[in-house]
């Protein structure tokens, strides 16, 4: 065959074959949206839930590590904010949602 009638053969087969279904067509699509959603957002819905059911049950007394690495005790949950004892005589306010997590229990060995 020749480079003109290679593309020729190419439209006629295209042509003489039945198209797809839409559906069939769009699946690897509809699939490949699936894993994603499995994969990556549903696991980042679950852990923004439980972080932010931890912060609305924060309380006075509890030892918690904000976004930026300091640790510290709450000695008061006001609104959005909470005011943390990070030092003696040393009390910083922060918004709750720079509250990255509660802090480990010391392990008894």
């Amino acid at each position: 065959m020749t480079a003109i009638s290679m593309p020729a053969a190419a439209v006629a087969l295209a042509q003489a074959s039945p198209s797809a279904s839409p559906f069939v067509a769009l699946a690897p699509f509809f699939i490949i949206m699936v894993i994603f959603y499995v994969l990556l957002i549903l696991p980042q819905q679950k852990q923004r839930k439980k972080l932010q059911l931890m912060l609305n049950e924060l309380k006075a007394g509890d030892k918690v590590i904000t976004s930026g690495g300091i640790y510290g005790t709450i000695l008061g949950v006001e609104g959005d904010t909470v005011q943390l004892r990070i030092a003696d005589q040393v009390r910083i306010r922060v918004s709750k949602q720079a509250i990255a997590g509660m802090q480990a229990e010391p392990k008894e060995s």
